[in-house]
């Protein structure tokens, strides 16, 4: 399943960085020069999740599988992107490929990283890239309405969509984001949107980038980024990029020792995968065998059929029940035998809703 997530922001202010210790690999080159990052480097990212630990301590499986999320650091984006400054629109074009944006934004003083602005003003910072994302977001709702202004005459469908076009290019022409437009429910507008992707739509996640000291106490910068963010509805994690590309290569063990040193409970790359799966609206569930243990990614909501189609779509065209165990009843009876025995197995027919953490076996029929 492709869950992708765009790492997006000014030059230079560690996003590529920040890939790098995503990935626990260094295949995004980082330099101190704006524009590093031309091709958008794009990688795929477990989502720690302790409960596939739990189950494998009981299975002894040959290995584990996690559920994932692909990551695409997009180049720095600068003032005047969308009339193709830098080298702007490419960077738009791939941000519309992404269904959720991870705006990096610096945090930090330090005079041996330049600035592309010349100085730390996160506000600024979020300002230019969220214009940026409107401006683009008119251009393209500026073409639709040439062909909506064509066909409106003749059809009656082509009317309603150009109505609601006119209001949202109006709302757009205020510099303020598609996602405020207040009429989304309609269903001009989720046609609209679901053609052009309207960049200004995507949900957010701020990475506030900071330095060693300011992981504990949050300074200044940080204080404006969670003002506005609460604002517009947004969530903001703080993170030292420098200190979390130092935890690539360590133990699970090393970097939570490391991390406890700092007075730090978890990596801040870690609330940024949790937070960017439940943005997508994803959850698992597990299958657990000798073979291996293993989350399957869904989409919150998907009955059992759909949700089996992820193992094979012979599961889905074929399925006949859903043996399920919920993960807590299967770690308190310490396996599938003994919650069977103590009566915490279920059948579950096609209209079965899939949980967060089911412990499933599909049966099925070609």
């Amino acid at each position: 399943m492709g869950l992708g997530v765009g790492i997006v922001g000014l030059p230079n202010i560690g996003k590529s960085t920040t890939f790098n210790a995503l990935t626990k690999a260094q295949n995004a080159e980082s330099a101190n020069y704006p524009f590093c990052t031309i091709e958008p480097n794009k990688a795929v990212v477990p989502v720690p999740d302790a409960r596939l630990g739990e189950l494998a301590k009981i299975v002894n499986p040959e290995r584990i599988q996690y559920s994932t999320v692909d990551f695409v650091d997009i180049a720095g984006l600068v003032k005047g992107a969308s009339k193709g400054e830098g080298l702007g629109n490419q960077f738009l074009s791939n941000i519309r490929e992404v269904e959720v944006i991870l705006h990096m934004v610096r945090c930090f003083v330090d005079e041996n990283v330049t600035h592309v602005e010349g100085e730390i003003n996160p506000l600024r910072d979020i300002e230019i890239i969220e214009s940026e994302l409107i401006f683009a977001d008119i251009q393209q709702l500026d073409k639709k309405l040439d062909k909506l202004n064509r066909t409106a005459k003749a059809d009656k469908t082509a009317r309603g969509a150009l109505e609601i076009a006119l209001e949202l290019k109006a709302h757009l022409d205020d510099i303020k984001p598609v996602r405020t437009f207040t009429k989304q429910d309609t269903p001009e507008f989720e046609a609209l949107d679901k053609e052009l992707r309207f960049l200004s739509n995507k949900e957010i996640i701020y990475g506030a980038n900071v330095d060693e000291d300011s992981l504990l106490e949050e300074n200044e910068h940080v204080l404006a980024v969670k003002a506005h963010a609460k604002e517009i509805g947004a969530e903001v994690i703080t993170l030292c990029a420098k200190i979390e590309e130092e935890l690539v290569g360590l133990s699970e063990e090393e970097a939570s020792e490391f991390l406890s040193e700092l007075g730090v409970e978890e990596s801040g790359l870690t609330k940024i995968i949790h937070k960017a799966f439940e943005k997508l609206n994803l959850i698992s569930y597990f299958t657990a065998g000798v073979k291996e243990v293993r989350a399957w990614t869904i989409h919150r909501g998907w009955k059992a059929p759909k949700a089996a189609s992820v193992i094979h779509n012979d599961f889905e065209k074929g399925f006949i029940r859903a043996e399920v165990i919920a993960y807590d009843d299967y770690i308190a009876a310490g396996g599938e035998n003994k919650a069977k025995e103590a009566g915490k197995m279920r059948l579950e027919g096609k209209d079965y809703v899939v949980n967060d953490g089911d412990v499933m076996h599909f049966r099925f029929n070609v």
